[in-house]
């Protein structure tokens, strides 16, 4: 039975970097710093890698998770910062906001960079706009606008 979405997972080269731009700037929290090394039979089969060592942090925002791995074996290439979200794979995640003229602002000043200023999505019932995080990650935000929208979230209460 499938319950739901429950998280996303990125890889970094700086573990710390990357969750502090989560935390400090998209309200993400750390619920769970972790770590493995080389040996762990069980975690390479599940990745499918081979002598994996890393370091990961589980991120949570509202009702969804983030985890971040940091690989120190094997050593993982850059990716390219500038990748365009037509390439196949992963293309973005999205967070809901209010005021996304105001979180635009705030996220530009912080050094976030955006593909442009926020538009207004077919029929007009929601405003989004796409950024990179420090790895060039994409990230959409977006704000819904009318009451009764099918992509709408019922937001989750902080516990």
């Amino acid at each position: 039975m499938l319950l739901g979405f429950h998280h996303l997972a990125i890889a970094t080269a700086d573990l710390d970097r990357l969750s502090a731009f989560y935390c400090d700037l998209l309200d993400f929290s750390v619920v769970h710093r972790g770590s493995w090394a080389m040996g762990s039979h069980e975690i390479d089969d599940m990745v499918g890698l081979k002598q994996s060592s890393a370091r990961f942090a589980v991120l949570r925002c509202s009702n969804a998770y983030l985890e971040i791995f940091e690989y120190h074996s094997p050593k993982g290439r850059p990716g390219d910062v500038n990748r365009p979200v037509c390439d196949h794979g992963y293309t973005h995640f999205c967070l809901a906001v209010r005021e996304i003229d105001a979180e635009y602002e705030r996220l530009t000043a912080a050094g976030m960079r955006f593909h442009c200023r926020p538009h207004n999505g077919p029929g007009k019932p929601q405003r989004a706009a796409y950024g990179r995080d420090p790895d060039g990650n994409v990230i959409e935000l977006i704000e819904i606008l009318a009451e009764q929208h099918p992509f709408g979230i019922i937001e989750a209460v902080a516990t």
